[in-house]
């Protein structure tokens, strides 16, 4: 009997992603591909128009989704008649056991919705019922830190804009369990690598976000929210589980 087609084989994992987060979850779906070995090592990744167009993006996105994945040294780019973009054999490196470690006993799934649940309600709150001068000031200058962080401190300044806003929501109970839960999602997130494009996309999604909250649209502050969330929650999905 013949083996399934890559198209037949991926049909499960590849779909066409949101545009909201559209490089976040097209890393995701192309990790999984490869982590679930639906295209094994030594095999060829469908090419770049076929995925392209099953993930609904940019080939410029889809490149950029695969250097990553080069970058991880999960894939190689082959030049030539038969050439394309390669699966490498998986090989446990460090890295490997340092995220099994992170993991276990981590229900991944429960922390991500309660966060979001968490993040989105905070959001909300903010627009809802307003912010005086001096907090709208707090906010913007926990938003322009993010905006000037080297990479090395961008997670820690990231995590106190996103702090801010729990704690200008005005619940002190919603603030202490935002910092419990974000302490569990940062310790997954130091398991992954930072990607620039993640952090440029990250960065347009907070602006918006401070934005809808100043202006008061609770509406768009709660969307924009779920929506970065989201963005998250893929990375860590694709290189996690």
């Amino acid at each position: 009997m013949s083996q399934p087609d890559s198209s037949d084989r991926l049909a499960p994992v590849l779909r066409t992603v949101r545009a909201g987060n559209g490089f976040e979850e097209a890393l995701e779906q192309i990790l999984q591909v490869v982590r679930l070995g639906l295209v094994p090592g030594g095999e060829r990744l469908p090419s770049e128009r076929e995925l392209a167009e099953r993930l609904g993006i940019s080939r410029v996105t889809l490149r950029e989704v695969l250097k990553v994945l080069t970058d991880q040294g999960l894939v190689e780019a082959r030049r030539g008649r038969y050439g394309g973009t390669f699966v490498l054999p998986r090989a446990e490196s460090p890295g490997e056991d340092e995220l099994r470690r992170r993991v276990a006993g981590v229900d991944v799934e429960d922390v991500l919705r309660f966060r979001e649940v968490l993040e989105v309600g905070a959001a909300g709150l903010c627009a809802a019922h307003g912010l005086t001068d001096e907090q709208a000031d707090r906010l913007r200058d926990a938003l322009a830190r993010t905006h000037d962080a080297p990479l090395t401190d961008y997670r820690r300044l990231d995590t106190l804009l996103h702090l801010t806003l729990a704690e200008l929501s005005g619940s002190p109970t919603l603030t202490a369990q935002y910092a419990a839960v974000r302490a569990t999602v940062n310790d997954l997130l130091d398991g992954i690598p930072l990607l620039v494009r993640n952090l440029e996309h990250s960065q347009r999604q907070h602006t918006a976000l401070v934005e809808a909250v100043l202006d008061g649209d609770a509406d768009g502050a709660r969307e924009m929210m779920r929506e970065h969330c989201a963005g998250t929650a893929a990375l860590l999905r694709g290189f996690l589980t």
